[in-house]
This record gives structure tokens, C-alpha cells and sequence, in this order.
């Protein structure tokens, strides 16, 4: 078979994007982070006072965003290496506000779209499975304890030098929570034909493992 798509699925800090960069590191597939082209949109938007009650206004300030990822993964914002930016807490508070605009949603829909038009590509965000890859020959639902999820997102940010409280980091997530499941534009859902991984009481060595498999099993073949 063709190189095949890989749609990874879940709410914040399920530990999707460590999944999806070993995914493709082993099958030697492209690693898509969909979640920090959100993040650099949301971070132009906050350093130019973008109103994220204003669809007009963020549908003209995303002709002037232009992201990509260099050869390390790392996120490029009209020309900025933005990586470590768009990690802070400031922008986690509001990229699921600034990700339930619907043009930027549609924006971003395009781009990924486009970047997985030759398959061979592991992508992980909130509806990769449902709206940007439909028919990906393997959708995965990662999901996690939300106390889990808290600690680990509370001790990355931590290893980063981020100072933060992990109570702060729980309302954080539950706050986005909400946004990603109640928004009218592709909400976060379960694909139907999508299989459900909880990795509460997995390691990364484990959940990686068990995902290749399905992997294998879909189509893929490892280069």
C-alpha cells in the first residue's frame, strides 16, 4: 500500500504530540503539529491586538500569517522561530478561543490539508480525523486521566523554566476543555471509526508500541 495518514485525536496534554513525532519518526513519515499553527495564530494575534470577538478583523490579519515548520519541527511565524513563544501560558489561555473563530479554523483546515495531499504525513490536533482527514487510514483517540494530564503538562512547562502553579495549569485545561468540546466549528469529538488509546497508566515506550502496531495494521510501512 501508498503511504497512509495517521489523524491523532485528543484533548490538551493527552501527550498527542509526543505520540504522533515518535509515530513518525519510526515509520519515517512527516510529523504535522496542528496545535501550534493554532498557537501562532493565537500569539500574532495577541501581539497585534487582534479583537478574537471580531471575525472580520482576524479574517484580514490571517492574510498576513504565514507558518511553516523547519527540518527540527519547530514552528516558523512569518520568518520568527516561534517555538518557545508559543508554548507560554499566556497563549495557552487563549488559543482555544482564538481556534473556535471560524476562519481561522477554515484557514488552517487548508493549510494541513494541502500539507497532506501526498500522505505519508502523522498529524495530531482536535479534528484531524473528523474535518481535515476525513478518511485517514488510521484515526487515533489519545485520552488521559484530567489529573494526569494536569501533572504532566505542569512539569513540561516546568522543565522549560515556564513558572506556573499546577492549579493554575488544571483550570488552564479545563477551560480549554470546554472550548474545544462546545465550539459550533468542528468541536473535538471522537471519529466513529477512530480507536481510543488511554494512556493514563501507559509509558511512552508502551503507547508507541501499541500505535505502530495499528499502524502496520492500517497500511504502513516502515522505511
Amino acid at each position: 500500500m501508498d503511504k497512509i495518514i495517521i489523524a491523532i485525536d485528543g484533548r490538551s496534554s493527552c501527550g498527542k504530540s509526543t505520540l504522533a513525532k515518535g509515530l513518525a519518526a519510526r515509520l519515517g513519515y512527516t510529523y504535522i503539529d496542528s496545535g501550534a499553527m493554532y498557537r501562532a495564530v493565537t500569539l500574532y494575534f495577541l501581539r497585534h491586538h487582534i479583537g478574537l470577538d471580531d471575525e472580520e478583523q482576524a479574517r484580514q490579519a490571517l492574510d498576513n500569517i504565514n507558518i511553516r515548520f523547519n527540518a527540527e519541527n519547530r514552528t516558523i511565524l512569518n520568518g520568527e522561530d516561534v517555538e518557545g513563544e508559543i508554548r507560554r501560558m499566556e497563549v495557552s489561555n487563549y488559543v482555544s478561543q482564538v481556534s473556535a473563530i471560524p476562519a481561522v479554523r477554515r484557514a488552517m483546515v487548508r493549510q494541513q490539508q494541502a500539507m497532506g495531499r501526498n500522505k505519508g504525513i502523522v498529524m495530531d490536533g482536535r479534528d484531524i480525523g473528523t474535518v481535515v482527514f476525513p478518511d485517514a487510514e488510521l484515526k487515533i483517540f489519545l485520552t488521559a486521566a484530567p489529573e494526569k494530564r494536569a501533572q504532566r503538562r505542569f512539569e513540561e512547562l516546568k522543565s522549560k523554566g515556564i513558572t506556573t502553579s499546577l492549579e493554575e495549569v488544571r483550570q488552564n485545561l479545563n477551560h480549554r476543555d470546554h472550548i474545544d468540546s462546545t465550539r459550533e466549528d468542528s468541536p473535538l469529538r471522537k471519529a466513529a471509526d477512530a480507536i481510543e488509546i488511554d494512556n493514563t497508566h501507559m509509558n511512552r515506550a508502551e503507547q508507541l508500541k501499541y500505535a505502530l502496531e495499528l499502524a502496520l495494521s492500517a497500511g504502513a510501512v516502515v522505511e
